[in-house]
């Protein structure tokens, strides 16, 4: 199954970052419940609208993924800090932004925003083309 249709599936019962990092869970040799654990404060752009949590669960697989042995810290970071940013462009040209209020139009933090999200069906209809698209990157072009 592509980590794109896989993502999808996990969105069902997870949040948007959690989805992305678990639908990489196996590759990166990460146990499941640890993944669960670390990604769910990152959903609905960190429960603030922020950055969006597909695109923090695909950081965090991009953290654990091109880390390679023999290298420094430093290096490590310069690695991820290019892969982020390749990521973040790749995102931005498909979707316009990286920030969850802009990708969904309503603010998700705030009750009415929250309430006025579900009335469209937005974490259905946007979010789960969001969770997709940031597992598509990750599996493409990574």
């Amino acid at each position: 199954m592509k980590k794109s249709q896989l993502a999808i599936e996990n969105f069902k019962t997870q949040n948007c970052s959690q989805s992305v990092l678990l639908s990489f869970a196996e590759e990166l040799n990460l146990d499941k419940l640890t993944a669960l654990r670390i990604s769910a404060g990152f959903g609905g752009g960190m429960a603030m609208g922020e950055t969006c949590g597909a695109v923090t669960g695909a950081c965090m697989v991009l953290g654990l993924k091109v880390q390679s042995e023999g290298k420094t810290i430093q290096e490590l970071k310069a690695e991820t800090k290019t892969a982020v940013r390749k990521f973040n462009e790749l995102f931005l040209a498909r979707h316009g932004s990286l920030q969850c209020k802009k990708l969904l139009g309503v603010d998700t933090s705030t009750p009415e925003g929250a309430a006025l999200a579900n009335e469209k069906d937005l974490f259905n209809t946007v979010c789960s083309g969001l969770v997709a698209s940031a597992a598509e990157i990750l599996e493409t072009n990574f």
